[in-house]
């Protein structure tokens, strides 16, 4: 036995009439929705629940699976003390799952914290769950900093587990849509955020997760979205199923996005494999990409997997254009996976001879030597993107406003403290965006004076 069914639903804690004090009425399809998955949940009788929550414990390299027997929950964080909920764990089911995870080398387990308590994107739903149903154990899942392919590589996992056990298996994929609905509502109004719901709330209606895959990092958090990763999990847990998708509602008047849909196994279907539609849209989109790298980039890439193959620094290849070998300048080269930064490494002013052996240094550095991830590996080249960034001479300036955030770098400086961040990046749209990264990135604090510089770039991808 596999998983009988999946579910998405939203965690608004104002949805429990002990907290919204009749607020909660404004979001009445929510709630009707939300107890007709109690219902169809009751009636699929599962032995285990999991329960993907982006308020469990959370690690940017890590998926948390809640150890021990049981947890409790209530809302007193909310102010409301006469509302405990309470859940047995699966513990079998936990254990075979940290296990087939570490088989599929997907970081995954019991390590970490340990908090018995109960997040509100698990109690909420188990707060309507256990209304109609209690048979059941509960398996708790946080999310993680990964990529959006290994949450569904984790999914998979799950719904083979539940196989391996024999286990009779719903899966709640818990998560809000976007924060960013309503200049009132409590993150602001951002246009992504609209966007993303309508596009989230077709793929549910339709059952095309494909779509899930297609936002960027730097979407994603304009957006404010919530629960993306969360209904990765779950979509990986349906790999190759087809299902009877159904869009039960969809509210948004506090700001936030809530959306209810269930999903019902009605059989298999080999193509619904969506992580291997990913992969093989990925691939393609790489190759044209590799056929339009201009020399510098194709250089940086040489680069790195010159030095992987055969740990030795590149030498400078003949026939260059001009400027790669008369020319010094400061030189970055980033280096992006499955659309996230996997490395980036530069030098403010030149330190080589001249902007070839620039980037024949710094893309070894952005691959091996960044000291937020790992050194890329030999199986990760084919998947990486490249882009070189070529520095103008920095420049002293006295105040923001000469800053543009698209056109200028800023470094920001204090006695041996020094931070940079380069123009024009997805996610950065202000001057004083630019200007606290750059400072946090520097040590420097808020109230600590700093000379600013800028400097302008050619960026080469």
């Amino acid at each position: 036995m596999s998983i009988l069914g999946a579910f998405i639903v939203p965690h608004p804690p104002i949805i429990l009439p002990e907290v919204g004090k009749g607020e909660e009425r404004k979001i009445q399809k929510t709630i009707d929705s939300y107890r007709a998955v109690a219902e169809k949940i009751a009636a699929l009788k599962p032995e285990t629940i999991v329960i993907t929550s982006p308020h469990s414990a959370f690690y940017s390299d890590y998926f948390h699976i809640s150890p021990g027997s049981k947890a409790s929950g209530d809302l007193q964080q909310f102010g409301i003390h006469n509302v405990q909920l309470f859940a047995q764990y699966d513990q079998k089911f936990a254990k075979e799952l940290e296990q087939t995870a570490i088989n599929a080398q997907i970081p995954a387990g019991k390590l970490g914290k340990h908090n018995a308590r109960l997040d509100h994107g698990t109690l909420i739903p188990l707060y309507f769950v256990q209304q109609k149903y209690n048979a059941f154990q509960l398996v708790r899942i946080g999310l993680s900093g990964e990529p959006l392919f290994t949450h569904y590589q984790f999914g998979k996992r799950i719904a083979e587990t539940a196989e391996r056990l024999n286990r009779k298996t719903v899966l709640i994929a818990s998560g809000d849509l976007s924060h960013r609905l309503k200049a009132d509502g409590p993150y602001g109004f951002a246009p992504e955020g609209p966007e993303f719901d309508r596009r989230v709330t077709e793929a549910m209606a339709s059952g095309d997760f494909l779509e899930f895959f297609n936002f960027s990092p730097e979407f994603c958090e304009r957006a404010g979205e919530c629960g993306l990763r969360s209904f990765v999990i779950m979509a990986g847990a349906l790999d190759g199923k087809s299902v009877r998708s159904e869009l039960l509602s969809y509210e948004g008047p506090f700001g936030v996005g809530y959306a209810v849909a269930a999903f019902e196994i009605t059989g298999n279907d080999e193509n619904r494999h969506f992580d291997q539609h990913y992969r093989q849209t990925e691939r393609e989109k790489l190759e044209q990409l590799k056929a339009q790298e201009d020399p510098f980039v194709k250089l940086a890439r040489a680069s790195l997997e010159h030095y992987l193959s055969q740990r030795a620094f590149l030498r400078q290849p003949k026939d260059l254009p001009q400027e790669m070998v008369t020319r010094q300048a400061g030189v970055f080269v980033s280096l992006k996976k499955n659309g996230q930064l996997r490395g980036c490494i530069g030098t403010i002013t030149p330190a080589m001879g001249n902007i070839a052996e620039e980037i024949i240094m710094n893309a070894v550095s952005a691959g091996m030597n960044d000291p937020r991830f790992p050194p890329v590996s030999r199986e990760e080249l084919a998947d990486l993107v490249y882009s070189v960034d070529v520095l103008s001479p920095p420049e002293p300036i006295h105040s923001p406003e000469l800053l543009d955030v698209k056109r200028y770098g800023v470094i920001i400086s204090r006695d041996y403290r020094r931070g940079l961040l380069l123009p024009n990046l997805e996610g950065v749209d202000t001057v004083e965006e630019q200007i606290d990264i750059a400072r946090k990135k520097a040590g420097i604090r808020k109230d600590e004076p700093y000379e600013l510089e800028r400097f302008e770039v050619v960026r080469h991808q």
